[in-house]
C-alpha cells in the first residue's frame, strides 16, 4: 500500500538519524500514525539514551496510541536486553497493526518478536521496503550473525581503472581529487556510518591524511582510525599522529622496534603486535581484533597493494567505488596491485549518478545470510 511506504520511508530517514549514535546496536526508527493518517509519535535508537525507537514513539503518543499503527524498521524486539521487549511494550500500549521493515537478523531471535505480536492479536507485516533498511544495518547484521564487522572497500577510480595519478606526480601530503566534491560528501556520510576505517603505511607515507569523519553530523564513539604497519614506520610528525586522541590504533608485527613503540604508545596510540606471515600483519586477525572492540562497520581506504591483500584474504564484504570521468594513464596507481581473488560473482550491484561522477556498489558476501564464526582469543 502507498501509504505504507510513505510512512515506512518517514521511519526510515529516523533511522538513519540514529546512524552513529547507535552502535553497536541497530539503527532503528520508528512512527506511530492513527487511523485517520494522523502521526502521533515517532523516535529513533540512541545507544546512551537506552530507549528503543519503539519506547520513544510511544511515550510521544501516549494515549494517542491505542489503535495505532506502528512503522518500524526492524523487527521489535521480544527479549530483555539493556531495556524490556519493544513488543510487549506495543502490546500493553493497544498498537493495533505493525510494519516492520525486516526482521531481525539474530538468528536467536528472528521472528520471534512478530509471533508475538501476532499471538497478542496485532495484525503483522514485514517486508516493507525491506532492501533500504537492510542497507542501514548491514554491518549489526554481519556482527550479530558472524561476530565479524562489515568490510566496505571504498575507492575513487578514473576510467581507466586508477585510483591516484604515477608516483611523484603529485606532491606529498598534497591532496589530489578524483572525483567531485558531491562524491567526497558521501564518502564523508559513509565514515559517519561506520565505526573504524583502515588503511595501509604506504598511504599515510604518501597522502599524510587525516581520515576523520567529517560530516558533521553526531556520533557517540569516534571514529577508530587504523593503520596497518608491520615495522611501525608511521612518522611521529605525521596528521594522525599529532590529532590523535584515543582514536588511533596501529597493527604491527614483531619486526617492529621496541622504542618505537613505546614512541607512540606515550602519543596515545594504541600499537597491537601481531604474529605476521612473509613479515605482513595478518588481515583476518586484525579483523577479529576490531570485532573484539565492538567495531561493527569497517571502510578500507587503501592503496592497490592492500586492495589486493584484502580481496585476496575476502574479508571485503561490499565495494563501493566512486567512478570520475578522468584518465590517469597506464602509469597511475591501479585499484589492484597483483591478484585479487573473488569467490563468486558480485550481487545486489547498483549504481547512481553523483555529478559528474558514477558510484558503483556491490555486496561480495550478503551480510544478512552468513554462519556464525568463532572469534580467536
Amino acid at each position: 500500500m502507498q501509504k505504507d511506504i510513505r510512512w515506512m520511508r518517514r521511519a526510515l530517514d529516523l533511522a538513519r538519524q540514529s546512524v552513529g549514535v547507535s552502535s553497536p546496536n541497530p539503527a532503528v526508527g520508528c512512527v506511530l500514525v492513527q487511523r485517520d493518517g494522523r502521526l502521533v509519535g515517532e523516535g529513533f535508537h540512541q545507544y546512551d539514551a537506552l530507549d528503543h525507537a519503539e519506547i520513544v514513539a510511544l511515550r510521544q503518543a501516549g494515549e494517542k496510541a491505542r489503535g495505532t499503527t506502528a512503522y518500524v524498521t526492524l523487527e521489535p524486539c521480544s527479549h530483555h536486553g539493556r531495556t524490556g521487549p519493544c513488543a510487549d511494550a506495543l502490546i500493553r500500549a493497544g498498537v493495533q497493526r505493525v510494519v516492520a521493515a525486516t526482521c531481525d537478523p539474530n538468528p536467536a531471535v528472528h521472528g520471534q518478536g512478530v509471533e508475538k505480536l501476532r499471538k497478542a492479536g496485532i495484525s503483522v507485516e514485514v517486508g516493507v521496503l525491506q532492501d533500504e533498511a537492510r542497507r542501514i544495518n548491514d554491518g549489526f547484521a554481519k556482527y550479530i550473525v558472524t561476530g565479524l564487522p562489515l568490510i566496505t572497500l571504498k575507492a575513487g577510480v578514473s576510467l581507466d581503472g586508477r585510483i591516484a595519478p604515477a608516483p611523484g606526480v603529485v606532491p606529498k601530503g598534497k591532496p589530489h581529487y578524483i572525483t567531485s566534491e558531491a562524491s567526497r560528501a558521501i564518502v564523508q556520510e559513509m565514515r559517519h556510518a561506520s565505526d573504524a576505517v583502515l588503511t595501509g603505511i604506504g598511504t599515510v607515507l604518501t597522502d599524510d591524511p587525516l581520515l576523520t569523519d567529517r560530516s558533521g553530523l553526531p556520533r557517540r564513539r569516534p571514529l577508530l582510525r587504523v593503520v596497518l604497519d608491520s615495522s611501525l614506520r608511521l612518522p611521529l610528525d605525521c596528521r594522525l599522529v599529532q590529532t590523535a586522541k584515543d582514536d588511533v590504533m596501529v597493527f604491527c608485527t614483531e619486526r617492529a622496534p621496541a622504542e618505537k613503540l613505546r614512541e607512540l604508545d606515550a602519543r596515545g596510540i594504541r600499537v597491537e603486535q601481531l604474529s605476521g606471515q612473509d613479515g605482513r600483519v595478518p588481515l583476518k586477525l586484525v579483523v577479529h581484533r576490531l570485532a573484539h572492540s565492538n567495531v561493527l562497520n569497517v571502510m578500507l581506504e587503501c592503496g592497490a597493494h592492500l586492495n589486493s591483500a584484502a580481496m585476496k584474504a575476502q574479508i571485503v564484504d561490499k565495494l563501493s567505488l566512486f567512478y570520475a570521468p578522468v584518465l590517469l594513464g597506464e602509469h597511475g596507481v591501479p585499484l589492484f596491485s597483483g591478484e585479487a581473488s573473488v569467490l563468486k560473482e558480485p550481487q545486489r550491484i547498483c549504481s547512481k549518478t553523483i555529478e559528474q561522477d558514477v558510484l558503483l556498489e556491490a555486496y561480495l558476501h550478503d551480510p544478512w545470510k552468513q554462519e556464525k564464526v568463532c572469534l580467536p582469543d
